[in-house]
């Protein structure tokens, strides 16, 4: 049909219909499914090539055969939906929690008075709980000169009783806390308990007695202090109540009760306490040994340095008025998780009850249980 031939008066009606109307440009999701109903793939890679450049946007550069699929960028908008702000820097990797920790974090997660007092509440395990208290150790000893006169009086006729140089020592202990923050007080109650005993394991003409063992238990107020002091950390203040005996009769029986007053502080790998005490005096007909203060002195200072597994110990008893008391040194290094070799020396009075009085020297070595 030519236009001239139509009538003028029935022109704009065609023009108006739909067959003559301008049909408007396909969408862009309508082009898409175009090149996707291509069978084709080099022809469907074209059509999405063109349709890519007709909108701006450079044709992607082929990926190489292997290549890893690129990582795709967190979506904007669904960060938008949620609330949260796109950050314009990739996110970090998180940390590995099977890698190994600092050096510094391993060391600072070893022995420290914090948790050993339970003075944080990260710490805490609640009341009635088994505690390390002091070391738990087995070691086998040589003396210099064995302390004879204490068993004289009861030597069997005709027998050898005399005392070996040579002994197995071992102690054991614990404390468990009894009562947490008592009287509204950031103040714990803990009891404590210590046994060491001396056997002559090796002395067979002597039937390998157990020549001495004492015991000692013990009630402890203990508060954290967290004071700064000569470049040190006051970590906390016990107060206790002592009890020590041998549990022997007659002329062998030695005990005697005390209140200290105890402060431990650290800094770095070595940690320290100061004690002194007051002995509670027994009525002078019931008290075996009177002057045991002479001996074993009014105050004690120990210390430990910590590295690499390695500690080396130090403690001082004396007494000032008397110039007596005892030192000991010891060492402990790596065997097996807890589990540690020890090496001591001591020389003084006081390694046992029954030789308060009598001067000592001693070297030992054996394992220790160390938490």
């Amino acid at each position: 049909m030519h236009l001239k031939k139509i009538p003028a008066a029935l022109l704009p009606v065609l023009l108006a219909s739909p067959a003559f109307a301008q049909q408007p440009p396909p969408t862009v999701p309508q082009q898409l499914a175009d090149c996707t109903r291509l069978a084709d793939t080099t022809q469907r890679l074209a059509c999405f090539d063109r349709l890519a450049a007709a909108h701006g946007a450079p044709p992607a550069a082929p990926a190489a055969l292997g290549a890893p699929p690129a990582t795709p960028a967190p979506d904007r908008d669904v960060a938008a939906a949620s609330g949260q702000q796109p950050s314009a820097f990739p996110a970090k990797a998180q940390p590995d929690p099977a890698a190994s920790s600092d050096p510094a974090v391993e060391a600072a997660a070893e022995y420290t008075m914090d948790a050993h007092w339970e003075l944080e509440e990260k710490h805490r395990r609640g009341t009635f709980v088994f505690r390390p208290h002091h070391p738990n150790y087995l070691i086998a000893t040589r003396s210099y000169r064995p302390n004879e006169a204490p068993y004289r009086p009861f030597r069997r006729v005709g027998y050898s009783d005399d005392l070996s140089h040579a002994e197995l020592s071992y102690q054991l202990g614990f404390k468990m806390k009894a009562v947490e923050t008592a009287f509204a007080l950031p103040v714990d109650v803990w009891f404590g308990y210590t046994q060491n005993s001396f056997w002559q394991a090796g002395n067979r003409e002597a039937s390998s007695p157990f020549r001495e063992t004492n015991y000692q238990p013990e009630v402890m107020l203990v508060a954290p202090l967290n004071v700064s002091a000569f470049g040190a950390n006051l970590k906390y203040l016990n107060l206790g109540l002592n009890h020590q005996s041998n549990g022997q009769a007659s002329t062998l029986s030695r005990s005697w009760n005390r209140v200290y007053a105890e402060v431990g502080l650290e800094r770095g790998r070595l940690s320290m306490t100061a004690r002194v005490w007051k002995r509670l005096n027994e009525p002078l007909e019931d008290d075996n040994n009177p002057d045991i203060v002479d001996y074993m002195g009014r105050a004690e200072l120990t210390g430990t340095y910590r590295m690499d597994g390695h500690e080396f110990s130090a403690m001082l008893r004396r007494n000032l008025s008397t110039s007596k008391g005892a030192t000991q040194l010891g060492w402990a290094f790596p065997l097996a998780g807890p589990l540690k070799g020890y090496v001591h020396w001591f020389s003084g009075y006081g390694q046992s009850l029954i030789d308060y009085n009598y001067f000592q020297r001693t070297i030992g070595a054996g394992v220790v249980v160390q938490y």
